[in-house]
């Protein structure tokens, strides 16, 4: 997916650019992230057998984020999502506790899921990613919602401190 590599190219060039010009703060994240398989709320046939994720997310100190996603989607199809978003903590129930909202584009499913996605014209589509997650220390455990399809759990780790 040529789309795919010109985006990961990009983003490797703006991080390397952004560490030499001082722009990471103090307070600042870079998350690796990866999720073994995705729990869908209806099976279907044809389902693969194992959906995966790996990504890299940037979170300022002020918790505005951004961020990166390859992954295997349901119907075996290698996808990207490329988003922005927030992070809120929930410091009510628990300091460690936080919910995110991110929203961006997915590339990625083509003929004959195309119709798997909403809005999805070309393999293009709009994606929304509500999550719960779990910080401790430098690592992370979230729960995405992803839509009405069923949720991933992604477990992650700060590399930049």
């Amino acid at each position: 997916m040529n789309i795919a590599r010109t985006m990961a190219g990009i983003l490797a060039l703006v991080a390397c650019w952004t560490t030499e010009a001082g722009v990471f703060q103090e307070n600042d994240l870079i998350m690796v992230q990866g999720a073994p398989t995705a729990i869908h709320f209806d099976k279907d046939d044809e389902h693969t057998d194992w959906s995966w994720l790996i990504g890299v997310e940037w979170q300022s100190d002020r918790r505005w984020l951004a961020g990166w996603s390859y992954f295997n989607n349901s119907f075996d199809q290698k996808c990207n999502y490329i988003y922005g978003g927030k992070q809120w903590s929930i410091d009510a129930l628990h300091p460690s506790l936080y919910v995110k909202l991110t929203g961006g584009v997915v590339l990625g499913y083509k003929e004959p899921y195309e119709d798997k996605i909403p809005f999805n014209h070309d393999g293009v589509a709009p994606g929304i990613v509500p999550a719960l997650g779990f910080k401790y220390k430098r690592a992370s455990v979230q729960m995405n919602l992803l839509g009405t399809a069923g949720l991933m759990f992604t477990f992650g780790f700060d590399v930049l401190k």
